[in-house]
């Protein structure tokens, strides 16, 4: 298997002492947590404003489309109810070692366009088939995946700590997705293997997080204080 090398821009850390870093621990759960309760809420939100208007008046297609719109937002625009440093493209991923078979960067962004697209027409069979509620736990469950990613994509990308990257995609994006899938396919089967699609993506990129972490250093699999801490 070939390798391309590229320039490392990581944030240098004390890896020949290094000391677990609480400070930033506590951060990822607390924003985690913090953001899922937030967008929970405005999941709460959603069911309480259209409780209130006659949706009966409105033009047939104007209610799915209010819903698929707010399912755009919510999967797109995720990390603006995080508490932690969201920045997308900081040329993380164009900086480090990267195993042959890893995807072109021009890739991503065609590859998670689509599954957003998954992620709201499965979100939206799901809220039908909840009879037509937001506040439902599948639903739960899917804006807490979206958390668990946003907090991911901090510890990789944005801070560059590849070792502690590793555990919590597994134990976060790719974990909780499976929980989702799980979850739609007991409420509509049809949901659930439109949002099987993804999982499928995230378990490809989850053996990229790994791959890069073997081949970049392999730091330690937690957060490891910087050498300026």
């Amino acid at each position: 298997m070939g390798v391309k090398a590229a320039r490392d821009t990581t944030v240098p850390t004390d890896l020949e002492n290094p000391q677990w870093d609480q400070t930033a621990t506590l951060q990822y759960v607390g924003a985690t947590i913090a953001q899922t309760a937030a967008m929970t809420g405005l999941l709460w939100l959603m069911d309480v404003v259209l409780s209130r208007v006659n949706t009966a008046a409105l033009p047939p297609w104007a209610l799915t489309a209010i819903v698929c719109a707010f399912f755009a937002f919510v999967t797109l625009r995720s990390r603006f109810f995080s508490l932690l440093d969201n920045t997308r493209s900081n040329g993380r991923y164009q900086s480090i070692q990267r195993p042959g078979w890893a995807p072109p960067p021009l890739a991503f962004p065609i590859v998670w366009m689509s599954i957003a697209v998954l992620r709201v027409v499965s979100a939206y069979l799901i809220w039908s088939a909840c009879g037509q509620s937001f506040l439902c736990l599948p639903l739960v469950l899917f804006v807490g995946h979206l958390s668990l990613g946003d907090t991911w994509n901090t510890i990789f990308t944005v801070e560059g700590r590849l070792g502690a990257a590793v555990p919590v995609v597994i134990i976060g994006p790719m974990l909780s997705v499976i929980v989702v899938t799980i979850a739609y396919f007991q409420t509509l089967p049809l949901a659930g293997w439109i949002i099987l699609l993804s999982a499928v993506w995230l378990a490809i990129a989850t053996a990229l997080c790994i791959s890069l972490w073997q081949l970049n250093g392999q730091e330690p699999l937690y957060p490891v204080r910087s050498k300026a801490s």
